[in-house]
């Protein structure tokens, strides 16, 4: 079993530290940074999932993405974020999919954040050329992504596209909505509740735990029973966490 991941990368940065006094100059809190965490974000952190559930897998992201960076400043204490700094945002290139040989791999993920990375045109190509292909996307949702097998996204994103959806999109549709649990063909799959310490990267978690559990067992219900369960272990840890 190989799969490929195809989508655009960055570094999740997390500093952590404290916040005793604010500013002599402006009501802001002064923060004292103590430790930080870095980690590979958006489609690698797909990728890094996939690796931690022992699956044979490779990326097709942008090089640069050391450079890209999404920093949180959390008070250490309270687990609060004060600011995100995203950095280099805008320097995402264009995918070169003409390199990639599909046969290669018995899945495509496609982790699509909508920052330039694909097109709609490139995913339909995607979704044409390979028999199984989930897709994660950000953009709105429309005919060009009707030849991927199964689409995941998040509540705010289903209430954003559901006006283009027909019903051939819909049956696709997996909607993961947090606490709620998640959604497919109109069936609820919940989950128990915990104390959530961070939510970051729970859906890349999700996908590569979807994906991971329906090549072993070609049941979509069961991979999202294993999806939610995964999704709810990493929602208890600060910061983006793997499985």
């Amino acid at each position: 079993m190989s799969i490929l991941v195809i989508g655009e990368s960055c570094l999740d940065v997390f500093k952590y530290g404290v916040c005793n006094r604010l500013c002599p100059e402006a009501p802001v809190p002064v923060f004292n940074p103590v430790n930080e965490t870095v980690n590979g974000g958006m489609a690698y952190n797909v990728y890094n999932n996939l690796l931690s559930l022992k699956v044979p897998t490779e990326i097709q992201t942008n090089l640069n993405y050391e450079n890209i960076t999404k920093t949180r400043y959390i008070d250490s204490k309270a687990n609060y974020m004060f600011m995100r700094l995203d950095e280099n945002d805008d320097q995402y290139p264009a995918c070169d999919i003409d390199t990639i040989n599909f046969s290669l791999y018995d899945a495509i993920v496609i982790s699509d954040y909508n920052k330039g990375f694909l097109t709609t045109e490139d995913i339909e190509r995607i979704g044409n050329s390979h028999p199984l292909v989930f897709l994660d996307t950000k953009k709105i949702l429309g005919d060009w992504c009707s030849s991927v097998t199964y689409i995941k996204i998040n509540e705010d994103e289903y209430k954003k596209t559901q006006h283009t959806l027909e019903e051939e999109l819909s049956e696709k549709l997996i909607i993961t909505m947090g606490a709620k649990g998640s959604r497919h063909l109109g069936v609820t799959y919940p989950v128990p509740r915990v104390e959530i310490k961070d939510t970051s990267g729970a859906g890349d978690t999700f996908v590569a735990s979807l994906v991971c559990e329906y090549m072993k067992s070609r049941d979509i219900e069961m991979a999202i029973y294993f999806a939610n369960k995964n999704a709810t272990k990493v929602v208890q840890k600060k910061g983006v966490a793997v499985i």
